[in-house]
């Protein structure tokens, strides 16, 4: 009951979120208010309190490039695979396909399933990660499919004009390296887990402090992010919306497979951080999706959806690999 009880509240508070919008208590632009606490305030509050509370050994950055072509490897599948659809398909593919919800989700259902022990592989698994989801699946899928930044999508628009001109040409790589740039630097969480990192290389430990002031951020972390993507979810609105999240979910469960059988059978650590990184490669979509998906569609509310139902197959899958892998 108590592996069970964790994945189940925060499912619950997905659905909180989602009823007091259908019933009128939050309007339905709201969630964008949350949006933006989570993404600049208590994610990266959870991050210093992660660090601040546990030790991490730069050996586990072993953990972090593992995590990173998990992340990496998807989007460059989907994209090299889906040519002949609408840009806005892939990009939603590309978006939603790949990443690892891992300080929402998987903190509380590891901690649950493993103890607080496996949390400090996860925060470093979520290292790797977090370059991609926080910023570089964003940047990525901008650049390959030759997306403006700030540009917004119609799920029916056609390919973009390729341009022919040297200079124009010129102009659109300065352009697109300045918004890479802007894509990472302008991300907190991003920013955040870099600055840990250098600590952890330096050997630099972070003050007692540091830690009281960024555990409410820590504690709010799970339950603001859920009650965030029930505030923005919507049930799919028609067949292409049920055949997008059946396609990501095409994508995502043999990939979160194989990479979680490989991390249990390749990674040379113990048996419980070797678990815990499995776990996190079953884990749902991130949250970050949801923004990104908003900004570059403007479909906020599938992505929504696609996290929810990640989130309910995710739990599932994390609680039978536990029993698996503690057989073995």
């Amino acid at each position: 009951m108590g592996v069970l009880l964790e994945p189940a509240t925060l499912l619950g508070i997905i659905l909180v979120g989602y009823l007091f919008k259908r019933f009128g208590l939050f309007r339905p632009l709201d969630y964008r208010v949350l949006q933006t606490v989570v993404f600049d305030l208590v994610l990266p509050g959870a991050i210093i309190y992660s660090f601040a509370t546990n030790p991490h050994d730069p050996s586990l950055l072993l953990v972090s490039a593992f995590a990173f072509v998990a992340s990496l490897i998807p989007p460059l599948a989907i994209f090299l695979t889906s040519r002949h659809r609408p840009t806005a398909q892939r990009a939603f593919l590309m978006l939603n396909g790949s990443g690892f919800n891992i300080g929402c989700f998987c903190f509380p259902m590891l901690q649950s399933l493993l103890g607080t022990a496996a949390l400090v592989p996860a925060a470093m698994f979520d290292i790797g990660n977090s370059v991609m989801v926080s910023a570089g699946t964003n940047v990525m899928t901008q650049g390959l499919l030759h997306i403006r930044p700030g540009q917004s999508l119609d799920p029916d628009a056609g390919e973009p004009v390729k341009l022919d001109d040297p200079d124009a040409r010129k102009l659109h790589r300065k352009a697109a390296a300045i918004s890479i740039a802007k894509g990472f630097l302008s991300s907190p969480s991003f920013d955040t887990y870099m600055v840990m990192v250098c600590f952890t290389l330096a050997g630099i430990s972070l003050p007692d402090w540091s830690a009281q002031i960024t555990r409410p951020f820590s504690a709010a972390n799970a339950f603001c992010s859920m009650l965030m993507v029930g505030m923005l979810m919507d049930l799919p609105g028609g067949r292409d919306d049920v055949k997008s999240v059946l396609q990501i979910l095409a994508w995502r469960l043999p990939f979160g497979i194989l990479f979680a059988v490989a991390a249990w059978y390749l990674l040379p650590f113990d048996p419980l951080i070797r678990q815990a990184v499995a776990l996190c490669c079953l884990a749902p979509t991130a949250v970050f999706a949801t923004m990104f998906t908003d900004k570059v569609l403007g479909n906020a509310r599938l992505a929504g959806f696609t996290l929810a139902l990640t989130a309910v197959i995710g739990a599932v899958l994390m609680v039978v690999a536990h029993l698996l892998m503690g057989a073995l």
